[in-house]
């Protein structure tokens, strides 16, 4: 048996390890996206490497990066088996993350008690709730968040009113989404860079950005039930101070 890692398969195995046909490899060569293999004697032999760089652009393809983009992207990006983890790492979900459930129309227009509306649904669409499907059915991209619109409705509250706040959370939440991530550019990533991204450094910024996940959730997390008790106590301070059967602006409630 071969010891790949010692570049010692022949481009028939390569092809054979990767999925990839011979002539796609070497069509990625002369594009510059694979290294040429080490030639001993008349064959050229590849190794690891070789293979990661194969699976890291089959990879970023999948996310619908073209072959020049992906090209620019490697030229100096490090070691392949490197950047192979690093994207995977950025691309990982939360832990807790639930996986995307599919389920009929009829009972997404049952539970929010609300007439088929095209424009309705196109919303909850833009807020990243569902995926409408063919054959009545629609994907539920974050069975989380469609439990959370399920009790508001269940509290009475018009499937219209939740998915405008769900729209307004998200808005507060991208832009929180965007600080860390800012920060972690700022403050990990361009050193990285300027430092010529060091292969020995690869797993410490692999580490970093998986440690900034739960950093970052349970720091909003922290953040939202202070401002939560905050909110709760000066809107119920108010109401309860302005007197029984008034509503908010100290009109009497019939």
């Amino acid at each position: 048996m071969t010891d790949a890692t010692e570049g010692s398969m022949t481009i028939d195995e390569l092809a054979r390890r990767t999925g990839m046909t011979v002539r796609n490899i070497r069509a990625h060569q002369s594009r510059g996206l694979v290294p040429p293999p080490a030639v001993r004697g008349r064959t050229g032999y590849y190794g690891t490497e070789h293979a990661a760089r194969i699976e890291l652009i089959r990879e970023l393809q999948g996310d619908g990066f073209n072959l020049e983009s992906i090209r620019r992207l490697l030229e100096g990006a490090g070691p392949a088996t490197e950047v192979l983890d690093f994207t995977r790492a950025l691309r990982e979900p939360f832990e807790d993350e639930e996986e995307p459930e599919i389920v009929p129309l009829s009972e997404l227009i049952s539970t929010w008690e609300v007439e088929p509306d095209p424009a309705l649904l196109k919303t909850a669409e833009e807020v990243g709730l569902l995926r409408p499907l063919d054959e009545g059915r629609v994907e539920i991209l974050s069975p989380r968040l469609f439990r959370a619109a399920n009790e508001l409705a269940r509290l009475g509250v018009p499937a219209e009113t939740a998915i405008a706040v769900a729209k307004e959370t998200m808005r507060h939440a991208r832009s929180v989404a965007k600080s860390f991530v800012g920060l972690f550019l700022d403050q990990i990533w361009e050193p990285f860079d300027k430092a010529g991204r060091p292969e020995e450094r690869w797993p410490e910024v692999r580490d970093a950005i998986q440690r900034l996940r739960p950093i970052a959730s349970e720091a909003l997390l922290a953040i939202f039930q202070q401002q939560m008790t905050r909110a709760v106590d000066d809107a119920f301070g108010r109401e309860l101070g302005s007197g029984s059967g008034r509503g908010r602006g100290g009109k009497k409630r019939r």
